[in-house]
């Protein structure tokens, strides 16, 4: 299937859509109980294999998933791009889900910087049913000292944070812990053991099955949310 293209700027970007339920082919969301509008992480793509298996156990618990690529992906640049660019994205991608959704509510998430421009975005407006933010890099590794919060305050979705107990983005731990207390719509769920990429040591797992792995606490949290 061609990738959808969403317009942004003078240019677009490419976007896959996975529809709810196993195996569905319908051309929107239909009966889903809403609609994941889902961004990758720095230097990563929207069909990266986390991404792929998060998708499709997502689609199996009637999600659907819109997952799209930043405009730097696009042109084959290695940095991502700067936050108006990406904040800019996010909006045309969600004004996209928009015409997929079949009246679900559409929330927005991703992986890392994915999810941090989502949460900037909707921190700035961009309407959003609630957010999904995957390994949030809270700071740059080692260097605890430049958080990256100053927009938190200004979420006010319900908001579920899936974060690995060893990833060098949120260590210490407890600085995460505080920065989540303080968003009363918001809930952290640390991943014992987990990395960046939720890889915990000594246990092998390929990453489709690690993105699948956290479809049902995603999925719960949408439940309840609604």
């Amino acid at each position: 299937m061609e990738p959808l293209r969403i317009p942004v700027g003078d240019g677009s970007v490419p976007a896959s859509f996975t529809p709810a339920g196993a195996g569905a082919a319908a051309s929107t969301a239909g009966e889903a109980s809403a609609l994941l509008v889902l961004a990758p992480g720095a230097g990563a793509g929207r069909d990266h294999p986390f991404m792929l298996g998060l998708s499709e156990a997502l689609a199996g618990l009637g999600i659907a998933t819109l997952r799209f690529d930043f405009p730097y992906r696009e042109a084959g640049r290695r940095f991502p791009d700067r936050a108006p660019a990406a904040i800019a994205t996010w909006r045309a991608a969600v004004d996209a889900a928009g015409e997929l959704a079949g009246g679900s509510p559409i929330w927005a998430g991703g992986k890392s910087f994915g999810g941090r421009m989502a949460s900037m975005a909707v921190a700035d407006g961009m309407p959003a049913a609630g957010l999904i933010l995957i390994g949030y890099p809270l700071h740059p590794p080692g260097e605890p000292e430049r958080m990256r919060t100053e927009h938190l305050p200004e979420v006010h979705v319900p908001t579920l944070f899936l974060q690995g107990t060893k990833d060098p983005f949120a260590t210490p731990n407890a600085d995460l812990d505080a920065v989540v207390a303080k968003m009363p719509t918001a809930r952290l769920e640390w991943m014992p053991g987990g990395g960046h990429s939720f890889d915990v040591a000594g246990r092998k797992r390929a990453p489709a099955e690690v993105g699948a792995s956290l479809a049902s606490r995603v999925a719960a949290f949408v439940a309840e949310a609604r």
